[in-house]
């Protein structure tokens, strides 16, 4: 296991990549369980942060820490790789706070524990997926033919046209994987858009035999996986729509 991190992760210059993926996930899983034993009132846990009577976010304090490791891994990144490592977990437990609260955010409003607070817990999952590609040595657009050549910049742009097409049909999940795996990306741009996607409004208009079919795709296919997410969601971070 030992040989393996040190040619997989140190020897290909991966560490504070690596420091950066760790940090992220046990940041955002502490503060999970911080918060939802918060929320449970637990005696002997810790209180929100308030001054006065105004509530202080933890995306606050992860934006800090981002500013503090960010600045600090440039002002380290070519002096010594363990504190560049140690700086991008800062920056990961930073990224994590933020991440954490990325649907507050977005509606400009705490919506933590409602419905869309679901997708603060969404960005941490693309945010994990995407980091452990990197470390698995994926590259955005990158197209390796057998040899291990990148075989052009056409590539690119294709992969490119695809992997957008995919998340203009309302497919997140296949539209970025595919911007590391293409065939992802090719296979979700020739299916079926899903119904409130971008492209369903613009191409399928008054195509009512082709939206009926993405509508039966819809519930025969996505609902169960979608229920099996937010699933998984609940377990990690709680249920969202529920009274406070």
């Amino acid at each position: 296991m030992g040989e393996l991190f040190q040619r997989g992760i140190v020897d290909a210059q991966r560490l504070p990549l690596f420091a950066f993926f760790v940090a992220l996930i046990v940041a955002f899983v502490f503060t999970r369980i911080n918060v939802r034993l918060i929320r449970a009132e637990t005696r002997w846990w810790f209180k929100n942060v308030n001054v006065g009577d105004m509530h202080i976010h933890h995306v606050v304090f992860g934006v800090v820490l981002m500013l503090l490791g960010g600045v600090s891994s440039l002002i380290v990144s070519g002096v010594s790789v363990g504190w560049h490592a140690v700086t991008a977990a800062i920056f990961g437990v930073g990224s994590a706070l933020v991440l954490d609260e990325f649907a507050l955010i977005l509606h400009l409003r705490d919506v933590y524990w409602a419905e869309e607070g679901r997708t603060s817990v969404d960005a941490v999952f693309v945010a994990i997926a995407a980091t452990g590609l990197l470390l698995l040595g994926r590259r955005p657009l990158d197209w390796t033919g057998l040899d291990g050549i990148p075989t052009g910049t056409g590539f690119l742009i294709l992969n490119l046209v695809f992997a957008v097409i995919t998340l203009l049909k309302g497919k997140i999940w296949s539209g970025l994987l595919g911007l590391f795996v293409p065939v992802f990306g090719y296979v979700g741009a020739v299916r079926l858009a899903r119904p409130g996607s971008p492209w369903a409004r613009w191409f399928y208009a008054g195509r009512d035999r082709k939206m009926a079919r993405a509508l039966r795709r819809e519930e025969r296919w996505r609902r169960p996986v979608i229920r099996v997410k937010i699933a998984v969601q609940e377990f990690v971070s709680g249920r969202h729509d529920l009274p406070r």
